[in-house]
This record gives structure tokens, sequence and C-alpha cells, in this order.
């Protein structure tokens, strides 16, 4: 079944990974209506709990955002962000990206994730990704993009996959603020490390495990 759309989750909590409960909350998320699959992220420097999760449709991911990961916010005693995504317009930018929840094929495992934001409000059928794509294909260590258009809010964003941590700071600190200045927007970056996650992320069917 495809992802037709996504979940971006992130716990205002600072917890190693080891200590995640994972295996519980993974049988518990994995029931979930219309859930399709999880790559848990582990805050670079932070320890925050959260993930990017794929859904069989907006309602279903809707329903997970508004219900589930609140109950499970206040399990822990936290404050928390969520985000949806609809998968529709961006699946075509996706695959040209070798995105893997859409075609792509996964030859080397991520050692980290970097997560992107850019307050502004732009129709994905509007957005420059023909032109951004071959940039982003000459970025160093980068494996794969998710493209990522808010729901509601046309949001531009994504999920860069990378092959070090030392790539995915480079483009989170240096590379993409280029990119927004010339957009003249504030934006939105986290550096997940994949490596922490792999196991608790195989265990949700994420794709981007050998």
């Amino acid at each position: 079944m495809p992802a037709n759309a996504f979940v971006y989750t992130e716990l205002q909590t600072s917890v190693p990974f080891t200590e995640v409960p994972w295996e519980k909350l993974n049988d518990a998320i994995a029931a979930q209506p219309g859930f399709i699959d999880k790559t848990w992220f582990s805050g670079l420097g932070n320890n925050s709990v959260g993930g990017l999760y794929g859904f069989a449709s907006v309602d279903d991911a809707l329903r997970y955002c508004t219900d589930f990961f609140p109950a499970l916010a206040r399990d822990f005693g936290v404050a928390q962000t969520t985000r949806v995504f609809d998968n529709q317009p961006t699946k075509g930018a996706s695959a040209d990206m070798d995105a893997p929840h859409f075609g792509g094929q996964v030859t080397t495992e991520p050692a980290a994730f970097v997560y992107t934001e850019v307050q502004v409000a732009i129709p994905f059928e509007n957005a420059p990704w023909q032109d951004r794509n071959p940039v982003l294909r000459r970025q160093k260590g980068l494996l794969s993009k998710i493209w990522l258009s808010g729901h509601n809010t046309n949001t531009l964003g994504g999920l860069d996959a990378f092959d070090t941590v030392e790539n995915a700071l480079d483009f989170a600190i240096n590379e993409f603020p280029k990119t927004t200045a010339a957009m003249n927007a504030a934006y939105y970056t986290r550096v997940f490390d994949a490596r922490v996650t792999e196991a608790a992320s195989r265990g949700l069917n994420s794709p981007y495990y050998l």
C-alpha cells in the first residue's frame, strides 16, 4: 500500500534512544488505522524523539495527530510537534530524488536524516522542484530526498537522507540557509542520528534500510 500522507512528530524531551521503550511503542503505533511505516528519529545533540510516518490517507494521518499522539505526549508529560503532509502533489518530485517510499532503491543505509520546513505558502505545483533537484543531487553525501508539502499550509520542506552525520550537518548549517535566504523566508531544520534508531525503524517497516 502506498503512503499517501506523511506525519512528522517530535517530542520535547531528552532521552537517549537506548532508553526509549520503542518495542512497546512499535506495537501500539503499528495498530493505528492506515499506518504503513515509520522511520524513528533521535535528535542529534538533544535526544529528542520523533519520526516520519507513512499513512494510507490524510484522514488517517490527521486521526493519528489528533488522537493517538497527543495521548502519548501526555503519558510522557511533554509538549509535542506534529505535521501532516499530502503526498499526492509531491510524489513525482520525491521519486526523482530516489526516495525509497516512491520506488527509490536503497544502496547505502543512511547515517543521518535532515528534516527541513520553510515558512512559505506555495502550492507544490508552483514549487520550483525541477530546478532544485539537480542542485540537490550535487549535495555532498545526499542519498535521497522526500519532498513535503504541508496539509492546509503549503509549507515546503523535506526529509533528506545522508551518508554521514558530518554531511548532514554541513547541509543543515551551511547550505540550506543559503536557499532560504534567497527565498527571504524563515525556516526549521533538525538533524537526526539514523544509526541509533535503525532497529526500531526496521521494526516498523522503514524503507531506508537494506
